[in-house]
């Protein structure tokens, strides 16, 4: 158990581990689900099928390569169906050269507070390994929505394949560690600043900071989180389709409420300039 991640050897994972490994030094993690046989199950955007995918929980503008069909390994690494984000590769092109590392299920919440990094463990249990590869299989074939770097990102996948949890309403951030702690870092930073003139020099603030940005880490940990519940693989469409179907509704009340309060600015307009112009002609 390594202190920012935790490495481990080929020989050492087993179908159903949740995988990742570092890319662009160190910027960000790719995860993705062992399924047995050197195969990766993982997720990435649509748009890029079959040949390059844009996969990152952090920097979304870099370039992750999948496995093509020149894969010297596997005649069918990078298999992906149309319109799916959800792709197979070999382990190999999974890790391009990179550092294999295993995510961790049930750690304890020292544990999980001493992992600075996010995206590399959390307190929630995993389920038995052939539900993790079951999940995994379904969703290459069916499967998991659209990708949003903040909401629904390749550790997000993993995180559902291990537990089959999903939060109940759009959450605004999804279950991925990595997007907990991007987004905690400079919220740390702005919440923290009335304790900081409090604190004593330097360290004070650096402590005060670093607490609130580790506390922000644990109450969005999908282990103590209140707002997800299990869902069957096989119900998962319905479930993405109701959250989706939520979402488009709120989307167009806010366009009716904006569209209303056009109408009304534009109704008192003539009043104001009836107004102005009265002010002109008594002045």
């Amino acid at each position: 158990m390594g202190l920012l991640s935790h490495r481990v050897e080929r020989s050492e994972i087993k179908p159903g581990d949740h995988i990742y490994t570092w890319r662009a030094a160190y910027t960000y993690s790719h995860h993705g689900i062992y399924v047995g046989g050197s195969k990766v199950v993982h997720f990435t955007r649509k748009k890029e099928a079959g040949t390059a995918g844009l996969d990152s929980a952090i920097a979304i503008s870099s370039l992750l390569s999948q496995g093509s069909p020149e894969c010297p390994t596997f005649p069918d690494c990078g298999f992906q169906l149309p319109d799916s984000g959800v792709i197979l590769t070999c382990l190999d092109c999974f890790l391009r050269d990179g550092f294999l590392h295993g995510f961790e299920y049930g750690v304890t919440p020292a544990v999980f507070l001493a992992k600075l990094r996010g995206g590399t463990c959390t307190t929630a249990a995993a389920d038995p390994p052939d539900v993790v590869v079951h999940r995994a299989m379904y969703l290459l074939q069916n499967g998991f929505g659209s990708y949003d770097v903040f909401e629904n990102n390749c550790e997000d996948f993993a995180l559902y394949c291990k537990t089959g949890l999903l939060p109940v309403d759009e959450p605004g951030i999804g279950r991925s560690g990595q997007a907990s702690s991007a987004i905690g870092v400079p919220l740390a930073a702005l919440l923290s600043t009335p304790f900081k003139l409090l604190a004593a020099g330097p360290l004070g603030m650096a402590a005060v900071t670093a607490g609130m940005y580790c506390a922000g880490r644990y109450i969005t940990d999908i282990g103590v989180r209140k707002d997800v519940v299990k869902v069957e693989v096989e119900n998962l469409s319905a479930h993405l389709g109701w959250r989706r179907a939520k979402a488009e509704e709120e989307m167009a009340m806010k366009k009716q409420q904006t569209s209303h309060d056009s109408k009304v600015k534009k109704s008192l307009l003539p009043l104001k300039r009836k107004r102005d112009n009265y002010c002109e002609i008594r002045s």
